[in-house]
This record gives C-alpha cells, sequence and structure tokens, in this order.
C-alpha cells in the first residue's frame, strides 16, 4: 500500500508540475522588484520595464511622498487653465535640453502621447508608412508597410511630391540595439518625410546619459522629426512626453484633446526635477550589471543581447520553463505584432550579482532537457 501511495504522490507531483508550466499569468499583490512572491513563494524576477529600478527606489519613494504633499495626489485641470503650476515649464525645458530638441511637452501617459501626435498629424499628412513591428499607439490607420519584400515600399521612390510621415520604435521587441535610420537616404528627394519615433524602451537608459537616440538621427533629409514616450519605464513616472521643434509642440498645446486633458502627475514631476542623482547612480549600477553579463554570459543564435540594453531575448520556448522550476520568473506573453511567445528576461539597477550569477548558471545551461 506504502508503494501505491507513493507511486500516487508522484503521479500527483508530476501533474502539479505539468499543469506549472502552462501557467503563464501570475497575480501578485505588490509591485515586482528583483524579487516576487506567488502564493508564499519567492521567486528571482527578470520581467517588467523598470530598468533602472526606480519604482521601489527608497530614496526616490521619499521625493515622490515629499512632492505629493506639496503638489497633492493629482491636479485634474487642463494646462491651459487660467491657473497654471510652474513645475510643468520647469520639467519640460530639462527634457528638452536632455533630449536634445527644441520643446518639448509632458502629457499624462505614453499612450495619449502617441495618439496626440498621430491624430494631429492625421489631419496635415494623407500617407504614412510604419515600420515593421512598430507599436500601436504611433501605427496611423491605413498605415503602410515601410518595406515591400525587404525593399522600400514603392511609393517611397517614386516622384510623387508628397508630404508622408513615417513611425518607428527606437528599439523594436526583440531587438537589443536601436534601429538604424539608413533607409531614410533612399527614399525619394520628393517626399517631405516627418519621421515619429517611439522611446519609451529607450528614454532613460540608452545613451551616455539616458538621453535616447532622439539627437543622433540625422534632419538632413528630414522634414521633420518628432519623440514620444512613455515615463513609466525606465523613469519610474506617471506620464508621457512629446519632444520635437517649438513649432510642432506649440501647435499641439492648441488641440482640443490636449486642451481638455489633464496634465501629467505634478508631484512625480517635481521627483524627476530632484532625482537627477539618483537616476545616474542607478544608471551606473545598471552598466555595471550589463557589464557583467558580457562576460559570464555564453551568447548562442538563441540567446539576444548586447551590454548597451538591458534585455535578454531567448527565442528557445523551453527557458521560461526551466527558468520557472529554478524560481526563477521572466516575461512571456503574446505581443500584438509578433506571431510567438515572447520570452524576455530583463535586467534592472536592483538586481545583485548573486541573482546575475543564478540566472547565468541556468542561461548557460542546455535548457532542452
Amino acid at each position: 500500500m506504502d508503494s501505491c501511495l507513493r507511486r500516487n504522490d508522484i503521479s500527483i507531483l508530476s501533474i502539479a508540475k505539468s499543469f506549472l508550466k502552462h501557467i503563464y499569468q501570475m497575480t501578485v499583490d505588490s509591485f515586482p522588484d528583483r524579487t516576487i512572491t506567488i502564493k508564499d513563494d519567492e521567486y528571482l524576477y527578470f520581467g517588467g520595464t523598470s530598468y533602472l529600478g526606480m519604482a521601489t527606489l527608497p530614496e526616490f519613494q521619499s521625493l515622490i511622498f515629499k512632492n505629493i504633499k506639496k503638489w497633492g495626489t493629482f491636479y485634474g485641470s487642463s494646462r491651459n487653465a487660467n491657473v497654471k503650476l510652474s513645475v510643468y515649464d520647469k520639467v519640460e525645458q530639462l527634457f528638452s535640453e536632455q533630449i536634445g530638441s527644441e520643446a518639448s511637452l509632458t502629457v499624462s501617459s505614453g499612450t495619449l502621447a502617441g495618439r496626440l501626435v498621430m491624430d494631429f498629424l492625421a489631419t496635415q499628412i494623407q500617407t504614412f508608412f510604419h515600420y515593421p513591428k512598430t507599436h500601436p499607439a504611433v501605427l496611423a490607420k491605413d498605415s503602410l508597410p515601410l518595406f515591400v519584400d525587404n525593399k522600400l515600399h514603392p511609393k517611397l521612390l517614386d516622384n510623387s511630391v508628397e508630404e508622408i510621415a513615417i513611425t518607428v520604435d527606437a528599439i523594436l521587441s526583440l531587438e537589443v540595439t536601436p534601429t538604424s535610420f539608413d533607409f531614410i537616404n533612399d527614399i525619394s528627394s520628393k517626399k517631405k518625410i516627418t519621421l515619429v519615433v517611439d522611446e519609451s524602451h529607450s528614454l532613460g537608459i540608452v545613451g551616455k546619459k539616458g538621453e535616447g537616440i532622439f539627437s543622433s538621427i540625422s534632419t538632413k533629409i528630414l522634414h521633420r522629426k518628432i519623440m514620444i514616450s512613455s515615463l513609466g519605464k525606465a523613469l519610474g513616472l506617471s506620464g508621457g512626453i512629446i519632444a520635437s521643434d517649438k513649432e510642432f509642440i506649440n501647435a499641439l498645446k492648441k488641440e482640443p484633446v490636449f486642451i481638455s486633458s489633464s496634465g501629467a502627475n505634478p508631484a512625480y514631476l517635481e521627483t524627476y526635477l530632484q532625482s537627477q542623482d539618483l537616476y545616474k547612480i542607478q544608471r551606473q549600477k545598471l552598466q555595471l550589471n550589463l557589464e557583467f553579463l558580457k562576460v559570464a554570459l555564453h551568447l548562442t543564435k538563441e540567446i539576444k543581447f548586447t551590454d548597451k540594453y538591458p534585455v535578454i531575448y531567448c527565442y528557445n520556448d523551453a527557458i521560461f520553463d526551466k527558468l520557472l522550476e529554478n524560481n526563477i520568473i521572466i516575461t512571456r506573453f503574446k505581443y500584438p505584432t509578433y506571431k510567438k511567445m515572447m520570452n524576455r528576461i530583463v535586467i534592472t539597477a536592483n538586481h545583485t550579482k548573486n541573482d546575475l550569477e543564478k540566472l547565468v548558471q541556468k542561461l548557460n545551461t542546455n535548457y532542452d532537457k
């Protein structure tokens, strides 16, 4: 009988493990930092988008608490109202200097930033093109693919004089290096080009000072370039930002959607102004973590990583279950513009060397076995 019970126990355990392997969605009751707790079990967490670890940084939180007392929990008034908050002009000036733009504009979310820009451009421009797998927030209705059979769309090469807009992510999902904009040089000179770049996954962590790639994009051929970004990823803030030339930003300020919307949370913006040293420290910590991985991680055809970006992509579906069995959780979900599930391993400034060693040990083994 004992033997039968043992066999049953083994059978039940096998079923439980098999069931666990197919559970990819997990609900938690607190913000996941470098660790995550699920049903009283602690796991190392390599997911999310808090690249700099600001969301749980005690010093950062203390500043937010202080500024909530100054600015309240939220200010639900139009930016165009007769009473204006000084923090908006201050933070937008700082962002402009950091990004390398003439002007910038904060809004309540990254998605609103994208839609505000795209809806405005739709009143000025008839033809839109999008880079493969561009984020839905900057995807215009009836937008044409930038490439057809790995070549520029024929309409970009003809001699028709027209104004066009091209939308692209600064760093595409499943990529770890910035998008190349060399294709712009091959577009017909008859086209008046507006380039819209989504920097939600690059602002704060790409560039020597986290400035992103906006300033590095040549404007010789472009009529205009526009950056939009969420502030809720690397920067750990509530809101979104748009950066471009003064003429464009001033035009957006007159748009009905902007006028009728509440602004970004002023307490968070004040915290950004006061946290520049904290951001610098966290970027340094993150870079040290990436340099460790550069030496310790064995790159294969199924692993994509560079020490310039805090994400590892794995193209072997077995990796999620293998890491889960070893109390490590990564991001896994079906992205709207991709056919397969995404296995995304995110490194943050808050991960310890011990955390990274455990991850590397599993990634460097044959997880098919």
